[in-house]
């Protein structure tokens, strides 16, 4: 027997060999289909019996090895099936020859055959035939299965009737011998009559019995017969004995002769007994059974496990003695043999029994099949008692056993099945070196056809062996498993073997896989050669991250994430003058409704979570989005990566691949990926797509190590305007620093004077896709140093709101003024050297420095040459720069209709350079009560000459002096004069009307009381500023400004420029007496006088007293109060107002009665007890009375 059965196992003792064959041409597939519904029927319950039959099907059997089935009945074919195919009624009797002759094949074993005809119809398939069966088609053979059972209970039926006949022969001391086929010829000669001679032909028989009995489901008759098979010849095979007393044996026979003689009884005595008996116990102990068809086992014992080890039905549990044995060695009542040994042999003893057979089985050159099969039942045994170690023993064994010259295919089949046994015991690894040695037999160049295909699919079955996986997800995080070496060997045979198959696409996916598996353990020149070869095979075959499909597994895509390497990656926000703003709402829209609670742990958790990966800013639909990732080159030469993009999900799009080099182990190097996403909503960010080496690859950030997230979560707000900034100035040189939250888009810069406007022509247009709708403008100054007066930005928004919406592409202009009024007073240490009169603004004594300790002149010259010349100087003609950010808030399109809108902002800079400064003010009263003189002394600080005006006042022209100051040094008073002018403005009294109230500042804190004051001092300011009109011109430059004092008016002149809020008006012959007008009347004639007054404060003031006293003057500092001869008064002459109060007035009347003609003056006093009501004096201001009294004659001229 050459051809071995490496899928035997124990229990295959017990099960009959039924042979499946097609007779003349059947289909594979059709064969196939049928041999499948025959196999199901493996196990049959026989009626009337709890014994079950077991059968074991082959569809290809050597003859040779059906030899051997006196050795080893299970070995032997004891049934056929035949199918065939037959249409035609003259084909059948050449059809049913073709099964005889079949049949022959194996007439010397077979039980019973049967003939299964397809397609044949008519009067043949009518008769009855019993070893045959008629079926239309290979559809219609639904009786097949009950067939094959009739088949199979008449195998049974001989199979009884031969362990009977067997197990009852009485033929005495004629018990036939049963021999291997290679010891026929060399028992020819021996004596039959011999004692030993017939101990060793009942010894065989009672093992044959045991065969039989174990296949006809009397497990425990088999262990009887095996016990009793191994004491008989055991008693034959003791060496010392046939050493010496078979002298027949002896002379009959050569040494060698006797000798091969003895080995080769040995061989099939008691080793053959032993293994039935080690297979029959493997069956008691383990009826699972111990080969692959481990369910088939588990349901044909029908009976549970723990009543199976107690009892089994069909022969009871005995004992045997060896004394109790007959003549012939066979006993019918087997109930009678119980004794002192048991029968079954327990786990430990079955190893022990296989190892002894093995051994004797090694000692003969032609049982190296049963050897060898005996080592794999071994194995099955051992790998259920989990016995790892003493497996691999037997494993070894059967590495070594010579079977003589083998067939590629056989060693094939034969490594194979040892890969699988190695397997089984849990030695991976060994397990994967025999599966490569198979593989590499299937390529041997010996082979004329090599199958590559074999090859490649023992390959893949080698991978979990070598702890190498196909799936690139097992490698992208944790340490490496297994050897590299080894794996990476294997990688490269699969290549190979996948090219040498016609599969490009194949070959690029393992290298793929190698390349970027296997990248840390490759050195630069195996990078160099795999990235080569993968380059050759992508110009031929494209690595895409498609699934690669096999008839036995898919290869999944293989993205490169290591070339390059990603170390990070970040979403970046949109540019500052792109990002959306949400316009905020009120408290219950933001409040979700999902929830009645106003807050809850659970949900506030679960945001939590879903913050973890969703970022907080926002993108645009329409507007170009950037992802940043840090990458590195690990590769020893530059690398090229081409279609580099993003992978989204979630909405519309359109990624803008971008392609880059990197040098040879380039550190960390930003790449950032672009996109438009063409729709709203969330948008998932993936990963990134990449081409290198001509492989496409998808890469998952969940598959990077060096990044923590899977994803990135961003929502994409509905499409919004886009607007763009040109102004007519040029771009600003210097960098603004913008306040917290604002970002400069683009930056002005002008030069202005202290006072002048500028007019910026601001350019906007829609660049984006959507129109712009609504606009707001609003500025911020970010110097908060400089005191500004007024509003240093303005501008006319219906200018610009009028040319919306504005579309796509169009354009629309609006004036920005730009007028910037610092302060306009001049510092205190100037006015000490450029005033020799000892006041300074706030009206307070200041000594001149050129009055102080009596200095001499040069003295003087010296000490404002140190002081002013240095400092002062640097002061006064210092510039200035103010910064100012133009924000622009903007909405248009869908997104306008969702609450959002887009902010961007125009920097200014601008540089203020002094222009005219005020070193002193003063007031003096003018002729009217409701006016007064403003005094002003104006300080040219440019280098040109400057003419400055004020409202209805002529224009004061102030030459160019702090050149002249500096060189001329001896006329210093002269230059004074030069560059400093004193102007004059009258100007009515102020009513501040507007100003803040009042009323509870005595109920305020100090601090506050301090603000409200200087709030109402600057509200003063404003209204007297707004009335002088000063405005400034530079001739020789072109260029004109505002001058401001509302720096310069302290509360002393403010209170001066204030109308009282007590007006007094006196009517004399009911005409004003205001200014220095006079008021004519006639002498003789009584002349009316009235005094009014009017109470704008805002408490009630009076009762007041009031004398009118006449005088005249003559003008050289001498009044004439005596003038009771020329003026009399018509009553009394003193007035009394009644309390008076706020918003009211009183009027009382007299009359005066002039005697001569002249200029006469009234003087009108308050009586001093009027003045302790804590009113301050300027509230009794009443204006002067001039009246000129003319004859008659006179009167009538004028």
């Amino acid at each position: 027997m050459s051809v071995p059965d490496y899928m035997q196992c124990a229990e295959d003792h017990q099960s009959l060999l039924v042979i499946v064959q097609p007779v003349g041409i059947v289909p594979e597939e059709q064969f196939f289909k049928i041999y499948k519904k025959i196999a199901a029927a493996n196990q049959i319950n026989l009626q009337d019996s709890q014994r079950v039959l077991y059968i074991r099907y082959r569809h290809h059997y050597p003859s040779e090895n059906n030899e051997w089935g006196d050795f080893q009945t299970h070995r032997k074919v004891v049934g056929l099936i035949a199918v065939t195919e037959c249409c035609n009624a003259k084909d059948w009797p050449q059809t049913s020859e073709k099964f005889h002759s079949q049949k022959e094949i194996y007439s010397s074993t077979l039980y019973d055959s049967r003939l299964f005809v397809f397609g044949l119809q008519g009067e043949i398939a009518e008769q009855p035939r019993p070893d045959v069966a008629f079926y239309p088609s290979y559809d219609e053979c639904e009786t097949i299965e009950k067939k094959v059972e009739d088949f199979i209970e008449s195998l049974f039926i001989v199979l009884e009737s031969k362990r009977l006949d067997r197990s009852t022969d009485k033929s005495g001391d004629k018990i036939q011998l049963l021999c291997v086929p290679f010891e026929k010829k060399d028992f020819v000669g021996l004596d039959t009559d011999s004692r030993h001679y017939k101990k060793r032909c009942q010894g065989r028989m009672r093992k044959h019995v045991g065969d039989l009995c174990l296949q006809a489901g009397m497990l425990q008759d088999a262990l009887v017969h095996y016990h009793m098979a191994v004491e008989l010849l055991r008693s034959v095979n003791d060496f010392l004995w046939l050493g010496d007393p078979n002298h027949d044996l002896q002379l009959n026979m050569g040494n060698s002769s006797c000798m091969l003689c003895l080995q080769l009884y040995s061989l099939y005595t008691d080793n053959s007994a032993l293994e039935g008996l080690c297979s029959s116990s493997v069956i008691y102990h383990y009826p699972s059974g111990t080969g692959s068809k481990l369910v088939r086992r588990a349901c044909s014992m029908g009976l549970p496990s723990e009543t199976g080890k107690r009892h089994r039905h069909g022969a009871q549990e005995v004992l045997i003695d060896p004394g109790a044995l007959t003549t012939n060695g066979i006993s019918a009542d087997t109930s009678a043999e119980i004794g002192r040994a048991k029968n079954c042999l327990s786990p430990e003893d079955i190893i022990d029994k296989y190892k002894e057979a093995i051994s004797y089985f090694g000692k003969y050159k032609n049982a190296g099949v049963i050897e060898l099969e005996a080592c794999v039942k071994a194995v099955r045994v051992l790998a259920i008692q989990k016995k790892s170690m003493e497996a691999s023993e037997f494993l070894q064994n059967a590495v070594y056993i010579n079977l003589g010259q083998l067939s590629e295919e056989e060693k094939i089949q034969r490594y194979s099945i040892l890969s699988e046994l190695y397997d089984l015991i849990g030695f991976h690894r060994k397990a994967a070196f025999f599966k490569r040695v198979a593989a590499m037999q299937c390529v041997t160049p010996s082979i004329v056809d090599p199958g590559w295909r074999a090859c490649y699919k023992l390959l893949l079955e080698t991978l979990h062996g070598y702890s190498l996986s196909l799936d690139p997800q097992d490698f992208s995080k944790g340490t490496h498993k297994g050897w590299p070496a080894v794996q990476m060997r294997l990688l490269h045979e699969l290549v190979y073997a996948s090219r040498r198959m016609g599969n490009p696409a194949l070959a690029v996916r393992h290298l793929s896989f190698l390349l970027q598996t296997m990248l840390d353990f490759l050195s630069d020149q195996e990078k160099k050669e795999v990235s080569q070869s993968l380059e050759n095979y992508t110009a031929k075959c494209p690595g895409t991250m498609e699934i690669v499909s096999l008839p036995d597994v898919k290869l999944l895509p293989v993205p490169l994430t290591k070339l390059p390497i990603v170390r990070s990656a970040k979403l970046l926000n949109l540019p500052p003058n792109l990002r959306p703003l949400k316009i905020r709402n009120t408290l219950g829209q933001n409040t979700s409704s999902k929830s009645p609670f106003i807050y809850s742990p659970i949900i506030a958790h679960h945001r939590s979570e879903e913050r973890s990966k969703k970022i907080e800013f926002q993108w645009v639909q329409g507007d170009v989005c950037e992802v940043q990732l840090m990458v590195y080159n690990p590769m020893p030469f530059e690398l090229r990566v081409e279609n580099m993009g993003l992978l989204v999900t979630g909405v519309e799009f359109e990624s803008l691949p971008a392609a880059l080099s990197l040098p040879a182990e380039s550190g960390l190097y930003p790449v950032t990926l672009v996109g438009v996403p063409c729709t709203s909503g969330q948008i998932n960010v993936n990963g990134y797509q990449t081409s290198v080496f001509g492989v496409t690859s998808d890469c998952l950030l969940e598959n990077l190590s060096g990044v923590k997230v899977n994803g990135y979560t961003v929502e994409v707000v509905p499409a919004l305007p886009r607007l763009q900034i040109t102004t007519s100035l040029p771009r600003s040189a210097q960098t603004l620093v913008p306040l917290s939250g604002d970002e400069i888009f683009n930056s002005a810069s002008v030069q202005l004077f202290n006072g002048e406007l500028q007019q910026l022509t601001i350019k906007l247009e829609n660049i984006g896709t959507e129109p712009l709708e609504t606009l707001e403008i609003s500025a911020k100054n970010t110097n908060d140093k400089e005191k500004l007066n007024g509003e240093f930005l303005t501008w006319n928004l219906e200018e610009l709101l009028s040319q919306l919406p504005l579309e796509p592409g169009k354009v629309a202009y609006f004036t920005l003024n730009i007028q910037v009024k610092l302060d306009f007073s001049c510092q205190e240490s100037l006015l000490q050297d450029l005033n020799d009169d000892g006041m300074s603004v706030t009206g307070l004594p200041l000594p001149s420095p050129f009055r102080q300790n009596g200095k001499s002149s040069s003295e003087s010259k010296s000490t404002f040459l140190n002081s002013a010349d240095t400092s002062s100087r640097s002061d006064y003609n210092q510039v200035k720069t103010l910064e100012a950010i133009l924000n622009f808030k903007y909405s248009g399109g869908p997104g306008h209709s969702e609450g959002y809108y887009r902010n961007l902002s125009l920097g200014l800079h601008v540089d203020v350079e002094p222009s005219v400064f005020f070193t002193r003010v003063s007031t003096l009263p003018a002729t009217s009560t409701r006016k007064c003189h403003l005094l002003l002394d104006v300080f040219n600080s440019t280098e040109h000459e400057l003419t400055i005006s004020a409202k209805n006042n002529e224009d004061l022209i102030l030459h160019a002096g702090e050149c002249q100051r500096l060189k001329v040094i001896s006329t210093i008073h002269t230059i004074f004069f030069n560059i400093h002018g004193r102007m004059a403005i009258q100007v009515n009294k102020f009513k501040f009307d507007n100003l803040p109230d009042s009323n509870n500042v005595s109920e305020m804190c100090s601090e506050n009381q301090r603000q409200f004051e200087e709030e109402r001092s600057h509200a003063r300011a404003v209204e007297i500023n707004s009335k002088l009109n000063i405005n400034w011109k530079i001739p020789s430059l072109k260029r004109e400004g505002e001058a401001n004092v509302e720096g310069v008016l302290n509360q002393l002149v403010q209170e001066h420029l204030q109308l009282a809020p007590l007006q007094w008006d006196i009517l004399v012959a009911g005409k004003p007496c205001d200014c220095d007008i006079a008021v004519d009347c006639q002498v003789g004639e009584p002349t009316s006088l009235e005094v009014k007054l009017t109470n704008q404060s805002k408490r009630t003031v009076g009762p007041f007293a009031l004398t009118v006293v006449p005088y005249q003057d003559y003008q050289n500092g001498v009044h004439n109060n005596d003038l009771g001869h020329a003026v009399t008064t018509i009553g009394s002459n003193t007035f009394y107002i009644d309390p008076v109060k706020s918003s009211e007035d009183f009027v009382c009347s007299g009359a005066l009665l002039f005697l001569y003609a002249g200029d006469y003056y009234l003087n009108i006093k308050f009586h001093n007890d009027n003045f302790n009501r804590e009113l301050p004096l300027s509230w009794f201001c009443l204006p002067s009375v001039h009246v000129c009294a003319m004859d008659p004659a006179q009167h009538t001229m004028f």
